[in-house]
């Protein structure tokens, strides 16, 4: 008699995957998780707002899982995959409070999903919100064996009145720039173009090994800023580089004037550059080192500035906002 198993779908390797990714969800668990895993849907209490409002977030970590498969190292994505969806709600002022996560396969090993749990665990923990449910999809025939997707939906809260959404934006203030770790989890169709063998030296490293560095999650940074500082407006820096996401934090016709010999690139986009990609694409596909962009008035800048550097944050004054369209200006 036929069985599920029989069509590819290991149902005690679902079960022991829910038994291995347990510790790796309730170490996330923070005030107003009301239920543990295994229920059929996760709960969370609001707490005291006056008049919140809810903040949501979805991405995936892309084309950079097909390294973390040739690595054979799945522990650092699941952080991408809660950078990308985090790092994204905070630009409008929202604490993120808990995140989900889904996980499809062509066959489930246990063992490998549960690295890639640990991974949003601990982005979960960077980010101080809990992992209070997801999705572990398995379906033969339709993902390659071996092969993973990953995916994430994050929900944070922020008072009405605080709310960042570039309204208070004005001609003449300043562009301040976070460092990121790298390209974080952009450009990646074009990285394995570029290098085909992810296993070559780079400054001592496997290459391959440099490209899984995880996106950087900027929630304690920036929840502690706006606590001390009004901050108009912030981009996350992600797909479409600077050109795409800058002018995002933008609601009336402005442009960014980013001098680009401002902030230091890292190696790494110097030596994809060096392969033959020209400045202006660089600058609309990835990062360039910047990962987090902050809108602040030119009076409070040098101490947002200072604050910063105070919490171990590499951050540079990148430009400024001029009255225009909404566009990004490169200059030297």
């Amino acid at each position: 008699m036929p069985t599920y198993k029989d069509s590819g779908v290991n149902i005690e390797e679902g079960y022991k995957t829910v038994k291995s990714i347990k510790k790796y969800t309730e170490r996330t668990y923070i005030k107003g998780v009301l239920n543990s895993i295994g229920s059929f849907a996760g709960m969370f209490e609001l707490g005291k707002y006056n008049n919140p409002v809810l903040v949501t977030g979805t991405d995936g970590v892309g084309t950079k899982l097909d390294i973390a498969f040739k690595m054979k190292k799945y522990d650092t994505v699941g952080i991408d995959c809660v950078a990308m969806c985090v790092n994204d709600i905070l630009c409008h002022g929202a604490k993120p409070l808990l995140f989900l996560d889904y996980l499809a396969c062509g066959r489930l090993d246990s063992a490998v999903a549960s690295d890639l749990v640990k991974g949003v665990s601990e982005g979960c923990m960077q980010a101080e919100c809990a992992l209070i449910g997801g999705e572990t999809a398995e379906m033969p025939g339709f993902y390659p064996e071996g092969e993973y997707d990953i995916a994430g939906f994050a929900v944070g809260v922020v008072e009405k009145d605080k709310i960042i959404d570039g309204s208070e934006i004005n001609h003449g203030d300043v562009l301040i720039g976070i460092s990121s770790s790298g390209p974080h989890s952009n450009g990646y169709s074009l990285i394995r173009k570029l290098i085909p063998d992810i296993n070559i030296d780079f400054k001592g490293n496997k290459i391959g090994e440099v490209l899984l560095t995880p996106t950087r999650i900027y929630v304690k940074t920036i929840l502690s800023l706006i606590e001390k500082f009004k901050i108009k407006g912030m981009a996350h820096i992600t797909g479409g580089g600077f050109y795409e996401n800058i002018p995002r934090m933008f609601k009336d016709e402005f442009t960014a004037v980013i001098n680009k010999n401002s902030f230091e690139v890292p190696e790494i986009f110097k030596y994809l550059q060096s392969l033959g990609v020209d400045e202006e694409h660089m600058f609309n596909t990835y990062n360039m080192g910047i990962g987090m962009v902050l809108c602040v008035d030119k009076e409070i800048c040098e101490a947002v500035m200072e604050e910063l550097k105070k919490m171990g944050e590499k951050a540079f004054k990148i430009g400024f906002v001029e009255k225009g369209s909404k566009e990004v200006k490169l200059v030297d």
